[in-house]
């Protein structure tokens, strides 16, 4: 069972790391307040040895972002660009092999 500072060990690492690509505009995850949410999600993946990029992208795709002060709606995974989800899943892997 994951501790909260296991979580946010991850969320940390997430959410320094990670970005949203707004107009060529970084968002690191830490900033937009999603990195927690994303570390909590991803970490079972982590415990039960089950990361890959099938199951990643489900998270990330389940995961929705408001724009315009709730006007709509994205999904995470539409806002990282290719360069963040492979070093999220190098993340991830580096933090399980830690673990």
């Amino acid at each position: 069972m994951a501790s909260t500072q296991d979580i946010e060990a991850l969320a940390a690492e997430i959410g320094e790391n990670i970005y949203l690509d707004i107009a060529k505009w970084h968002l690191f995850l830490a900033e937009a307040h999603l990195n927690t949410e994303l570390a909590k999600r991803l970490y079972p993946l982590l415990e039960d040895n089950a990361v890959n990029e099938d199951a990643v992208v489900a998270i990330l795709q389940d995961i929705p972002v408001k724009i315009g002060g709730g006007k709509k709606s994205l999904p995470l995974l539409d806002l990282l660009p290719m360069k963040c989800e492979v070093d999220l899943m190098d993340l991830l892997e580096e933090f399980q092999q830690n673990m």
